[in-house]
């Protein structure tokens, strides 16, 4: 027994790595970002279609499962926090317009953990209240972070799983009985260029003491193939590398490598990469933790066979 999924906010594809290695298919896909295109067609051979908004509900062929990464940025502690506010928050509402149109057997979501407690929790309520009340799945969520998923990243997101049919009960995945460190994922032989500048570290270290002085913790953070994990990559990290910067012995700090990042995300090494440094930082900054929501979408799927073998 096979199941179908779409990708929405599909990014450079690595929810549907997730699925698909667990046996579905993808029958459609969605991203906006012209450069998140180019790398999804590289390593998937087909081209997202653009503007979910622009898409009508009737056109995307049948399917079991919507996974959708919906636009975070509105619930994030490092944005406004606008929520429903900002543009991007809306793109709930397009998810909720095709789950309504198709009522598909499962649904799986993903977004930074900020999205539970916006605006007091409100905001999480209306999604729920959508899910539940307005279009019948019965939901579950949970906040997991990668680090406890064979990946050395502190990046903690919620999962939000829901079945259409009497599905009651759903496990989220535990966490792995081993631990990766930041070594395992740094390359042999890097480049130069990713070495920071001495003026770039030296305005690393000012800014850094004088939001000691501040009294926050805002500043670079330092790294070394000892450590348990790194920080959470993000989208920015193309700027100036400072969440996650690599030790180097008698030398300034380096970047991430574009594929130590991909490593840092699960993604393995024959991903293509075929985009600047800049494109890809962001990229993989706004993907997922690739082994992290395998093991949910197993979860998934086997929760689904289950009932369908039942009935």
């Amino acid at each position: 027994m096979s199941y179908t999924f779409i990708d929405l906010f599909a990014g450079i594809g690595g929810i549907r790595q997730a699925f698909e290695s667990n046996g579905t298919q993808c029958v459609f896909s969605s991203e906006i970002d012209k450069f998140a295109q180019q790398t999804y067609y590289l390593n998937y051979n087909e081209m997202p279609h653009g503007d979910i908004i622009q898409i009508n509900e009737w056109d995307i062929p049948k399917f079991d499962i919507l996974c959708a990464g919906f636009p975070c940025q509105a619930f994030s502690i490092a944005g406004k926090r606008l929520g429903f506010y900002d543009t991007r928050g809306t793109m709930f509402f397009e998810v909720a317009r095709i789950l309504k149109y198709h009522k598909p057997k499962a649904l799986f979501l993903e977004n930074v953990k900020g999205l539970v407690s916006h605006d007091k929790g409100k905001t999480f309520k209306t999604m729920l209240e959508i899910l539940e009340k307005d279009l019948g799945y019965k939901v579950f969520y949970k906040v997991l972070n990668a680090r406890d998923f064979g990946v050395p990243q502190n990046r903690e997101r919620i999962m939000i799983v829901g079945f259409l049919n009497n599905i009651t009960d759903f496990e989220f995945p535990s966490k792995f009985d081993y631990k990766v460190k930041v070594g395992d994922i740094l390359e042999n032989s890097v480049d130069e260029k990713y070495t920071i500048s001495d003026r770039l570290w030296q305005s690393h270290q000012k800014r850094k003491e004088k939001n000691i002085l501040k009294g926050n913790g805002f500043g670079y953070r330092l790294f070394n193939k000892n450590s348990e994990y790194t920080g959470t990559i993000s989208a920015r990290y193309y700027k100036d590398g400072s969440e996650i910067l690599i030790e180097q012995e008698n030398k300034n700090p380096r970047k991430l490598t574009p594929r130590e990042a991909a490593r840092l995300q699960g993604f393995d090494d024959d991903f293509i990469i075929g985009v600047s440094d800049l494109q890809a930082y962001k990229q993989f900054g706004n993907s997922v933790p690739v082994k992290m929501i395998s093991e949910v979408a197993k979860n998934i799927i086997n929760k689904l066979k289950e009932y369908d073998n039942a009935k």
